[in-house]
């Protein structure tokens, strides 16, 4: 489990293992400009300021170039949280556009942090 936070407004988003910064954004109910959302087109591409990511898929350098990926630039549709993150919007698109889903991911993210700060049983 991950964190996601959004530098432009603070927004902190969970995420499951394996789950794509897209897929996180928007299962918590957030959406952004997007194109193909296979890793072809460059249109999600965002900025990791903090943390690291993988790519769950090998993305073509004519999409994102090596330099891009050492400056912290990702694909949001193929770049998984390796641990919590925060990001930089390429533009200000992001915009909630379902409040009840954010709920839902908020108290997910809060049992997560709970159990993440919970005492270990011996």
């Amino acid at each position: 489990m991950a964190i996601i936070t959004v530098a432009s407004n603070g927004e902190r988003i969970h995420v499951e293992d394996g789950e794509t910064i897209l897929s996180g954004l928007y299962k918590a109910g957030f959406a952004y400009t997007v194109g193909c959302r296979r890793g072809g087109c460059g249109v999600c591409k965002i900025d990791v300021t903090e943390g690291s990511i993988t790519h769950n898929r090998p993305v073509a350098d004519s999409v994102i170039t090596p330099e891009e990926l050492s400056d912290g630039t990702c694909l949001s549709c193929r770049a998984v949280p390796d641990q919590d993150v925060t990001i930089r919007m390429r533009d200000s698109s992001l915009r909630l556009i379902n409040p009840l889903l954010r709920q839902i991911n908020d108290k997910a993210r809060e049992r997560a942090e709970a159990g993440s700060t919970a005492p270990k049983e011996l």
